[in-house]
């Protein structure tokens, strides 16, 4: 676990049962907090410990059909709100949400486990995404032109789609949820949130800000829930939702499409990646090493973004990979309190014992460790950051999403075997290139077939651009200007003169 270190003091005990106190844990439903219709609980458990935080409301498929009832109602009075209007209330959450940082960033430690300097990084990042479509809300451009035969004029507007649903997971409780609900509301739409079961609490306290913030009544609902599929499936069946959207496994994301097929559903989808990392003969090593740290290690590896196979050209394989292990391996690991701490436990047990099933089937397979590959004894999900070299190309961690610190390192010869290798995967959702060759960086960032590339930098999450990936990654796009074009509908009128 980890050592003393210099710096900030660690998060006493009573402070972290007075920010989970704090947080209501009821339904949010037409803008009161309730208890659920079943009156059943979640316990909230703390993966560094096992201990169990809290518990909150277990919503059910009645409390569904209630939010829902809730956003159809609001749905007309939010969508004719002035744009000026929806924009500055999601100002004013953006600013609460910044004052109130320190307890949001608590709240995820304690109910995730990523440190707390990661913690407070995503409530500076999650809040951007309120700010920016803060000022999107009013830049929901039409469009006047004559048609081509003079006869009529031709007035196209942008209209926003209606009541939402939001599905978001657990590894980046906060952002995930501002990222779907700053452009909903900035372009007119209600929405119902469903966090994740393990880390509902975040949310939760969101919520309170959006109230504090001024939000009416109804035009966003809150509900955490064990049953994910019996909550979905009357907001799927019920024609009046008009838009899913949802972070999370492809698995899952293929049920949820073709549930919303039926109504014919618009849905925005961003699901698992498989991200390589290409390090190429010319690269900046010491640049490359730090971007790997970044991609490899941010949320623990924990996000879909991460980077999950390391293809380095074997002239410099052996020198990238030793120096990535000198830095991974020195990475204290501990409780996300523990302001020594710089790698948090994974989410529950099980996913260490998934990650710890990959590490072994590639050992087993010829792969060398250099650093890790055992898990940490004691409580908690622990597990140390890991580097294996000589990854077999069918090791089963090159296929599948490890979310864990687990860094597998395999080479190329060659630039057409690296793009091959790098697209050699269902998945399109983020890859990693290093090169000083910018002839290099063009041509192979053309052929790689991902939504984003991250260019001599190991992290491409931009409130400003548009997130989101190919294939089996999903389709449509978070932040950037695309953003809030998930949430607005195109109508066009013809005018005859």
């Amino acid at each position: 676990m980890s050592a003393d270190a210099a710096g900030p003091e660690p998060v006493t005990v009573e402070r972290e049962r007075a920010v989970v106190a704090a947080v209501p844990t009821g339904l949010l439903l037409d803008g009161r907090w309730r208890d659920a219709s079943g009156g059943a609980r979640i316990p909230v458990e703390d993966p560094a410990t096992g201990e169990v935080l809290t518990d909150v409301a277990d919503a059910t498929a009645e409390d569904a059909r209630s939010a829902l009832e809730a956003a159809v109602a609001a749905q007309e009075g939010w969508a004719g709100t002035a744009p000026r209007e929806r924009g500055e209330l999601l100002r004013r959450a953006f600013e609460l949400t910044v004052e109130r940082g320190e307890d949001l960033a608590l709240l995820m430690t304690l109910e995730m486990g990523k440190p707390l300097a990661e913690s407070r990084a995503e409530v500076t990042y999650g809040a951007e995404f309120l700010r920016w479509f803060s000022e999107e809300a009013v830049r929901a451009y039409g469009r006047w032109s004559t048609a081509p035969n003079g006869a009529s004029r031709l007035l196209t507007m942008k209209q926003p789609v209606g009541p939402c649903y939001a599905i978001t997971p657990w590894n980046f409780p906060l952002a995930m949820a501002t990222r779907k609900i700053g452009p909903a509301l900035a372009a007119g739409c209600t929405m119902v949130l469903k966090p994740a079961a393990q880390t509902p609490l975040t949310a939760l306290a969101f919520a309170q800000v959006l109230l504090d913030a001024g939000l009416p009544d109804g035009v966003v609902q809150v509900l955490p829930t064990s049953d994910a599929g019996a909550l979905t499936a009357p907001l799927l069946g019920d024609p009046r939702l008009r838009k899913v959207t949802f972070t999370g496994s492809t698995p899952v994301g293929r049920r949820l499409v073709a549930q919303a097929a039926e109504n014919l559903q618009r849905v925005s989808m961003e699901l698992g990646g498989n991200a390589p990392f290409l390090v190429f003969a010319d690269a900046d090593l010491e640049a490359a090493v730090d971007g790997a740290v970044l991609a490899k290690m941010r949320n623990i590896g924990e996000a879909c973004t991460s980077a999950n196979r390391f293809l380095v050209h074997a002239d410099v394989a052996e020198e990238f990979s030793a120096r990535l292990a000198e830095r991974l391996g020195a990475m204290p690991v501990g409780r996300g309190t523990d302001p020594a701490s710089k790698v948090g436990p994974l989410i529950t047990r099980e996913a260490r014992q998934g990650v710890h099933a990959l590490v072994g089937e590639a050992v087993s397979a010829g792969a060398r460790v250099l650093t890790g590959g055992e898990p940490v004894a004691g409580p908690g999900a622990f597990y140390p950051p890991t580097v294996l070299t000589d990854v077999p190309h069918d090791a089963r961690l090159r296929r599948e999403e490890i979310f864990g610190p687990v860094a597998p390192v395999s080479t190329f010869t060659d630039d057409d075997e690296a793009v091959r290798s790098a697209n050699d995967t269902e998945y399109g959702l983020v890859a990693y290139l290093f090169t000083r060759d910018v002839s290099r960086a063009v041509r192979v960032s053309e052929r790689l077939q991902f939504g984003m590339v991250g260019l001599n930098q190991g992290v491409v999450s931009n409130p400003a651009a548009p997130f989101g990936g190919v294939k089996a990654s999903g389709f449509g796009r978070e932040g950037g200007a695309e953003g809030i074009e998930e949430y607005l509908d195109t109508k066009y009128v013809g005018l005859a003169v």
